[in-house]
């Protein structure tokens, strides 16, 4: 099934624009959360621990977060610039997702899965991927989609969504104080990795499936019980070993300018 754009062509977007459109979508998810989660009297680890505070604490508030950034998208006409990408890297940087995914499977804690039952694992499968597609399809593609159109280098559409990706995690700080800070920085390179990983495949879809499926990773791993799961660690080491890998590579990730003939 094809996505049908309006009649009249593509809308148009501008910055201050596209900063309504997040302040709206990180709204839904702040104060909707807090709502959803007073309606369902989720308290304390519950909103983590429990079929019920997953359901409200995370899957009512990001589903309708998810909803709106995809009706923006439906409304603007933009769904082939942002689920499609024509901007591809060399194909060295296959690694980004391969990395990711690695981690993510070295990253879940399978045992507190398991004691949890396949119905919670489900929900909260559910749950992260509605974080991924919401998140990337509103940063990753409307976003990159407004800077490209203001005719950013690709050097720039990078660093400035990445920045943005990262400075709106601060809104964190609304239950959890200053430790958003640093969080904010880890997820602005996230943003980074998941930018390479969007033009590596040209599609949208995989950066939104990975970003889920590492969110689904850490929860597993140090929000399901009071037990340190080793395996965590693999989510630093992500990072790690990319950071490493993207400082050695930083001149072979754009294409090769084509030769005259």
């Amino acid at each position: 099934m094809s996505h049908s754009s309006d009649p009249a062509g593509p809308r148009r977007l501008t910055l201050w624009g596209f900063a309504a459109a997040v302040v709206v979508y990180l709204a839904i998810i702040q104060v909707g959360g807090i709502a959803f989660r007073r309606l369902g009297d989720i308290t304390g680890d519950e909103g983590t621990q429990t079929i019920s505070g997953v359901v409200y604490n995370f899957i009512l508030p990001l589903g309708l977060a998810a909803i709106f950034v995809y009706g923006l998208v439906a409304y603007l006409g933009w769904w082939k610039p942002v689920m499609r990408d024509d901007r591809p890297v060399q194909r060295g940087m296959i690694v980004v997702p391969i990395v990711l995914l690695v981690g993510i499977l070295l990253a879940i804690d399978y045992g507190a899965l398991a004691e949890k039952g396949l119905g919670f694992t489900l929900l909260l499968l559910l749950a992260t991927q509605l974080v991924g597609w919401g998140e990337e399809g509103m940063f990753r593609g409307i976003g990159i989609t407004v800077l490209r159109k203001r005719g950013l280098t690709e050097g720039r559409v990078a660093l400035w969504s990445s920045l943005i990706f990262g400075a709106v995690h601060l809104s964190n700080a609304v239950g959890q104080g200053l430790q958003a800070v640093p969080q904010a920085v880890v997820v602005a390179f996230a943003g980074y990795f998941f930018y390479l990983v969007r033009r590596r495949t040209g599609s949208n879809a995989v950066n939104s499936v990975l970003h889920g499926l590492f969110d689904f990773s850490l929860l597993t791993a140090t929000a399901l019980d009071d037990t340190p799961y080793l395996g965590m660690t693999a989510g630093i080491l992500v990072y790690l070993v990319l950071a490493v890998f993207l400082l050695a590579r930083r001149r072979h990730i754009e294409p090769k300018p084509i030769a005259a003939a």
